[in-house]
């Protein structure tokens, strides 16, 4: 008898395995474009052994005071669209590639979502049911598509800090409609002060943190720049509980890319290509063999890969530039 439950307990311990409940989720962050993907467009990221995407359709207020979301407009490019989202996620499905649906807010002129916040009461109203209706529409389309992540806001501190109690109701009404996993994409500096990690799946950041101020830092320098940063994101963690995605994670093939990692300032030249393949080596280093970590997205990934990247580009895609070998390294792993 004990034979045989020994037997049993092995069975179910490898179908559990099997089944990628312990995989990491080695994500791609995908840009919509204006077309339809096929084949072409998933081949490069079957290469580097990515198991998942992110699909980012893109709702559009006018400034940061501004209460009125637009989204899933015409004048959208098709893959940030209902349908489009529905033509991705399918094409991605065939491949067995699985989907995180993160919705996202765009402020004219680029301006960073974290300051959104309103300056009456009205208009947080305004803004909370203009939300909703922009994320509970998605989390209509994630129960559609079998999305396996939604993910509910990024980036977002002031709106979080100033309405914490509209975000846990908000995750009550998602739970109603969409069965899947939720997130929240925090930036990096944010995620301490989230207070509704417990009503998510996984404690989500945007992981863009400082690590190095040299110009040409060593996988050595960035692994040193990770500690005090992974020591935080560990004490969050045991407290709520949870295990931890990053929702975006990557590095520019420029001078200093460890320094500010979330800039994205148009500047031109001072390439530097070792420095992203040894931030990207850093990084999976310090997590991806830890238990408590779920995975990542990369940022990010252009559909038509044979015309982008490549040995002169300094912005943060990794696309036929050395870094890629790295990528597929540590996610056929």
């Amino acid at each position: 008898m004990k034979n045989k439950w020994l037997i049993l307990i092995s069975v179910v311990f490898l179908y559990w395995s099997c089944d990628g409940q312990t995989k990491k989720i080695n994500g791609i962050s995908f840009v919509a474009s204006s077309n339809k993907i096929n084949q072409d467009n998933i081949m490069p990221i079957k290469k580097v052994s990515a198991n998942y995407v992110t699909l980012m359709p893109f709702g559009f207020i006018k400034d940061l005071n501004s209460p009125k979301i637009t989204f899933n407009s015409s004048r959208q490019w098709f893959g940030e669209t209902e349908k489009g989202i529905e033509q991705y996620s399918t094409e991605f499905r065939k491949n067995d590639i699985k989907v995180m649906l993160k919705p996202q807010i765009w402020v004219w002129r680029g301006e960073y979502t974290g300051f959104i916040k309103m300056n009456s009461e009205e208009n947080w109203k305004i803004l909370e049911a203009s939300y909703s209706d922009f994320i509970l529409t998605y989390a209509k389309l994630a129960q559609k598509i079998n999305a396996e992540i939604l993910c509910i806001g990024t980036e977002l501190e002031k709106f979080v800090e100033n309405r914490p109690n509209y975000w846990s109701k908000l995750v009550f009404k998602i739970r109603k409609i969409y069965k899947g996993k939720l997130t929240y994409a925090a930036n990096w500096d944010e995620f301490k002060r989230v207070p509704f990690w417990g009503d998510v799946d996984f404690i989500g950041i945007d992981a863009y943190f400082p690590l190095s101020t040299k110009k040409s830092p060593t996988i050595q320098d960035f692994i040193d720049g990770w500690q005090s940063h992974k020591n935080q994101i560990i004490k969050v963690r045991e407290k709520v509980n949870k295990p931890v995605l990053f929702t975006e994670f990557g590095y520019r093939s420029v001078h200093y890319t460890g320094k500010e990692p979330w800039n994205s300032d148009r500047v031109e030249g001072n390439v530097d290509l070792k420095n992203q393949s040894n931030a990207l080596e850093a990084i999976y280093q310090q997590f991806w063999k830890e238990n408590w970590f779920a995975g990542g997205f990369l940022w990010k990934w252009f559909h038509d890969h044979a015309k982008v990247g490549g040995v002169k580009n300094n912005r943060f895609t990794p696309q036929n530039k050395p870094a890629e070998l790295i990528i597929k390294k540590a996610y056929e792993q």
